[in-house]
Formats: structure tokens, C-alpha cells, sequence
């Protein structure tokens, strides 16, 4: 038996070829069978250069155990859970290692109907499996078939439009060399716009940096041709992805929470009283627009796991995080990195405002610092100090997730991160910049540590 590093709390991450490899590869493709055991299950890659090697050894696994695959070869992380919900299969494996380093690579698991597989629901046990290394012998071997789903996925992304509403928009499309300019080009000919392209062409090995626009370097691109070619909207995805992130006209980022907000308005538009969910990083924009558009609103802890369980259990329509996260009812409850700003453009289209209008009343109503990341030796400990710091005198502490601390004019929340060593803080105030900023200063001297991305 021999121990397995990388299995994270939502998926499996491992650096290449020490952690992840072939061997491990394959090894994890019989211990999801085993576990699952499927009849059916898709099997997806981004376009990392290691990815297709890796694709192959858990396809292996997968057929070994006696489960058939059905390869859907390049594409992103939820083309993976489109095919799983869309073809009825018992489950789906997408190779990726999304927004890492290069020399990374990983798998994001489900099981029928696009259900996440994490770590409280089956990704320990994969995992124990796959250290064991020992496996049923299946009564045949499983049969690899290539299926195409791309033309059904794009059919579905065209849904929630109506295109007769669209109008010529100039939009900077940012893939950062990762998969979504794939996309791009498949959506063009529907579509009005006219696309700035750049860092278009999959390239695994991420010529103009890691594809992850929430660091502050990788956002200069697609900000400079923005303003450069004067486009209405900017539009940037990590490497499979799953997010996307927006800019305005003039070139400035969005930050993921004031996203949330905007979407929320567009399906409470289409359905009168629907349940939205959001997590309690940040909180307040997101619940006074949903009540005055008489929705409600749903609290759930970050992450895509808990996100997709709670949304079904609410059934709701739309829920989203600040991470840039959004999820969609008929999508599965899964998230997507398409859906979002095609949704964008056509507000923009049919209210005729610029994106910096649409979300410019809810930045000045509740600013918010962004998350920041600090390195701590305990986070448990801090937590609990700021805790007995600031509870007294708070209106509401909740722990949905961390630590969430409300007064009558400002709130924070506090957390550990569940995939590294950090501690993240969010904070708000009711139209207030310099009360947000001073209390974001006074929490940071509190916690201290050390600065992280």
C-alpha cells in the first residue's frame, strides 16, 4: 500500500510526475470504479501538455474495472458535466489542473446527473482505494467510444440568450491560452459581436503566464485592450474554465461579488420569487437586490460541493460566489464560465447601460475590500481571537463558513481556505469606503501573518 498525496477537499490536485503520474492516473481510474461502480462515464481533458498522457492511463483504469468511457477529448471542465447530465451517464472525470502551475495537473470527479464527488462524499474513500491498489476483477473489459458533444453544448449556451435582442457589442476575449477561445470561435457565427481576441490559442505551456485572472499581473491584458480598441466589455477565464471575470468599457475588473448581484436580477426577471444562493463571504449587495426584486436568498458555505447541494436542496435558479462561481439550475446546478457573461451582454444589449453603470450603484452602495489572503502558523487560533474581539458587540456571528461577524453599518467574514495553508478576509460596509478600509486595516493588525495570494 502506498499513500497517494494530492486528494484535496473538492478534487485532486499533484504536482508532475512526482505526486501525479500514469501510474497514479490509472490507479485512481480503477478506485473510481470501484467505488462508483459505473457502467457509463465521460472522460474530459484541458490542455495542459501532460493532460492527454494522463487521460489515457486513467481511461485505462476506468476500462480495466469494466466500465465503458466515453471520450469527449479537449475541452473544459463543465463540458465535462454538460456530457455527464446531458448523455444520462452513471459519471464523468475531467482531467485538469485549472489556474495551476505548468508542471500540475489533477481530476475533478462526479457521478450521474453532474453530482460533485468530494471529500465527505466519496473522494476519501477513492482515495483509500487507490493507496490499497487493489481491485475487482470485472466479468469483461469496458469499451472506449469518442463521442462528440460540442455542437449540443454550444446548442445549450444559445439557450439562455434571445438573440433577436443582442447588439453589436466589441468584447476583449481572454482565454489565457487555456481552453475557452475554443468556445469563442464555435459561439461566433450566432452571435453579434465582434471579438478582440487575445492569448487565444491553447497552448499548454502557457506562454504569457498561468491562466488565472484573479491575480492582479494577469489582468493587465485584457485591461490594456480594452481601453486600446475602446470594447464595451472584457471577458478572462482560467484554464478550464469554470470562471470567468469581467471587465468594464474602461478597462476596470469587477470583482466576482458585484457579478453575483447582476445575475441574480436577470433570472428573478424570469421567475418571480425565485431562490437564489450565495456564500457568506460577502453577503449584502447580493440579499438587498434579491429581496427588492422579491426573491430569496439562500446561504451556503464556499465551495462547489456545498454550493450544488444547496442549490439543489433550494432548487434554486441561479447561485453564485465571489469567486467567480456561478451556478445554474437547468445547467445542472453545476457552474459555468459561459453561461455568466453571455448572460452580461445581453443586459448590456437590452438596457443599453455599460457594464460599470449596471454594477456602479452596487459598488458605491456596499464597497468591499476583495478578498485578502494572509499566511498564519494556526488559523484556528486567530479565528478565535478575533472572535472574542469583535462578537460582543456584533448584531450577528455566524459560522456557516468560518467566521461571519454583521454590525449595523460594516461586517466581516474570516476563514481558512480548504485548499491551502491561508487565512482569507472579507470585508463591507453600508456605502462607507473609509470605515470598510479602516476596519479592513484594524482586522489585518489583528491577524497579522504574512502576505499571500
Amino acid at each position: 500500500m502506498s499513500a497517494i498525496s494530492g486528494f484535496k477537499a473538492y478534487d485532486y490536485r499533484g504536482r508532475i510526475p512526482g505526486e501525479l503520474n500514469p501510474e497514479v492516473a490509472y490507479r485512481i481510474g480503477r478506485a473510481y470504479a470501484e467505488w462508483l461502480k459505473p457502467k457509463r462515464v465521460i472522460v474530459g481533458r484541458d490542455i495542459r501538455l501532460s493532460s492527454l498522457e494522463l487521460c489515457e492511463a486513467l481511461t485505462n483504469g476506468l476500462l480495466d474495472s469494466g466500465v465503458d468511457v466515453y471520450d469527449i477529448g479537449l475541452c473544459g471542465t463543465e463540458v465535462v458535466y454538460f456530457a455527464t447530465f446531458a448523455e444520462k451517464m452513471d459519471g464523468g472525470i475531467m482531467v485538469t489542473a485549472s489556474h495551476n502551475p505548468p508542471d500540475y495537473n489533477g481530476m475533478k470527479f462526479v457521478r450521474a446527473e453532474s453530482r460533485p464527488i468530494s471529500g465527505d462524499t466519496g473522494l476519501k474513500d477513492i482515495q483509500k482505494i487507490a493507496e490499497a491498489d487493489v481491485y475487482s476483477t470485472p466479468a469483461a473489459r469496458g469499451s472506449r467510444f469518442a463521442i462528440d458533444i460540442a455542437a449540443q453544448y454550444i446548442e445549450h449556451l444559445r439557450s439562455y440568450l434571445e438573440p433577436q435582442k443582442l447588439k453589436k457589442l466589441r468584447i476583449v476575449v481572454n482565454a489565457g491560452n487555456g481552453g475557452a477561445g475554443l468556445i469563442i470561435d464555435q459561439l461566433e457565427q450566432y452571435l453579434p459581436f465582434e471579438f478582440i481576441k487575445i492569448n487565444h490559442v491553447p497552448d499548454g505551456t502557457f506562454p504569457n503566464g498561468v491562466p488565472n485572472p484573479m491575480l492582479e499581473d494577469s489582468r493587465k491584458p485584457t485591461a490594456d485592450a480594452i481601453r486600446q480598441h475602446k470594447a464595451d466589455l472584457g471577458v478572462a477565464w482560467d484554464g478550464d474554465y469554470d470562471r470567468c471575470f469581467l471587465f468594464d468599457e474602461r478597462g476596470e475588473f469587477i470583482e466576482g461579488y458585484y457579478i453575483v448581484g447582476l445575475l441574480a436580477s436577470i433570472f428573478l426577471e424570469r421567475e418571480q420569487g425565485a431562490r437564489i444562493v450565495h456564500d457568506p463571504r460577502l453577503t449584502w449587495a447580493t440579499q438587498d437586490i434579491v429581496k427588492s426584486l422579491g426573491g430569496q436568498t439562500v446561504l451556503s458555505k464556499s465551495g462547489h460541493a456545498f454550493m450544488k447541494d444547496v442549490m439543489r436542496e433550494a432548487d434554486a435558479a441561479y447561485g453564485g460566489e465571489m469567486s467567480a462561481h456561478h451556478y445554474f439550475r437547468r445547467f445542472a446546478y453545476c457552474d459555468s464560465g459561459q453561461i455568466p457573461w453571455l448572460l452580461v451582454t445581453q443586459l448590456m444589449s437590452v438596457t443599453g447601460k455599460p457594464l460599470s453603470a449596471l454594477v456602479g450603484e452596487r459598488i458605491a452602495k456596499f464597497p468591499a475590500s476583495g478578498e485578502i489572503n494572509r499566511k498564519v502558523a494556526d488559523a484556528k487560533v486567530v479565528i478565535k481571537e478575533v472572535q472574542a474581539a469583535y462578537e460582543k458587540g456584533a448584531l450577528n456571528v455566524d459560522f456557516t463558513d468560518g467566521l461571519s461577524v454583521e454590525f449595523d453599518q460594516w461586517r466581516f467574514n474570516l476563514r481558512s481556505s480548504n485548499t491551502e495553508p491561508l487565512i482569507r478576509l472579507n470585508v463591507e460596509s453600508r456605502g462607507d469606503v473609509a470605515l470598510m478600509q479602516a476596519k479592513t486595516a484594524e482586522l489585518l493588525r489583528m491577524i497579522g501573518g504574512q502576505e499571500a495570494h
